[in-house]
């Protein structure tokens, strides 16, 4: 199983944050990670799949922001017309987000799979289109006033003892690890990565599969915008604005190659981890937002640059 540079740099990011700060391995500061990396394992599990087509989608964030912003006002409106059902309002208002961030994902399978435009392209157009919706929608404030047991359970409640958040992360990587390694459409997605013309001449229907990829990373964002709509309590068009960078990051991290066709769901979720772990212990150290950007950056071209040493000694080697 390919894992790439994680091993090493987990255990320096241990090793350097343990020595630097006493707090950085207390239960309370862990456990603390594990909630802050239930929104950046979805994303990167998402991620992971257009990854594995060979493709990769800038608009996460996009998906994220607009369900934020959709959800919480279909809630806010919906709340005067159903003022007595506060879960029917809620369940109407999940829904709404998720089909604006099905739109996005529709927009990104059909412009690269149905028109051939390359996913660079094509998914940061439409991460400015639906960041310019959500600022239209919004005026760029936030939306206040939606229901309170919305926050309550889905951002700080607990089921058996464990937050909702990561409960749900959980069931995440359970079905996309099942979808990935059980199920043809895992399988496809691996063909088409691996070689697009081979998997067409074997009968895959490639469309549906590069189609199918970028809906599922929409939605799996999606679930990502909700929870932490529901953590920060109204909707924001700010959310998300750096995660396409991080879940990318995560995943080449983990191992998933930029050419396509390898990556597995359990690297990405260490990689997610990983990249939350050493935010936590950057902050612990005091260091400003500026340089952990610095920092994030620098991981991924470094990440890159071990990923393309590896291939290229494998076509050396064949």
């Amino acid at each position: 199983m390919n894992i790439g540079v994680l091993p090493f740099f987990l255990l320096a990011a241990l090793v350097i944050f343990t020595v630097a700060t006493p707090q950085f391995l207390n239960l309370a500061n862990l456990t603390n990670v594990a909630r802050q990396s239930v929104y950046l394992v979805l994303v990167s599990l998402g991620q992971m799949l257009v990854l594995v087509t060979g493709g990769f989608d800038l608009a996460v964030g996009t998906s994220i922001a607009l369900t934020s912003v959709i959800s919480a006002t279909a809630m806010v409106t919906l709340a005067v017309v159903f003022p007595d059902s506060v879960w029917l309002v809620v369940s109407l208002g999940i829904l709404a987000g998720f089909a604006a961030a099905l739109a996005i994902g529709v927009l990104n399978g059909l412009g690269v799979a149905r028109f051939g435009v390359s996913p660079f392209i094509m998914t940061l157009g439409v991460q400015s289109v639906g960041a310019g919706i959500a600022l239209f929608i919004t005026g760029g404030v936030p939306v206040d006033g939606i229901p309170y047991e919305f926050g309550d359970v889905l951002g700080f409640g607990l089921l058996f003892g464990l937050p909702v958040p990561v409960l749900v992360a959980v069931v995440a990587i359970a079905l996309v690890w099942i979808m990935m390694n059980r199920t043809r459409l895992g399988a496809r997605l691996y063909a088409v990565g691996g070689n697009i013309k081979a998997a067409r001449l074997s009968g895959i229907n490639t469309g549906a599969t590069l189609f199918s990829a970028y809906a599922i990373c929409a939605l799996l964002a999606s679930v990502a915008g909700i929870l932490l709509t529901a953590r920060v309590g109204s909707g924001e068009t700010n959310l998300g604005g750096t995660v396409a960078l991080e879940s990318i990051a995560a995943c080449v991290i983990a191992g998933v190659s930029l050419r396509g066709g390898v990556g597995r769901v359990e690297s990405v979720v260490l990689g997610a981890v990983f990249i939350v772990l050493v935010q936590n212990g950057m902050n612990l150290m005091q260091i400003g937002s500026y340089m952990q950007m610095v920092l994030i950056g620098a991981l991924l071209i470094l990440a890159v640059v071990i990923d393309q040493a590896r291939y290229q000694r494998l076509v050396g080697g064949n």
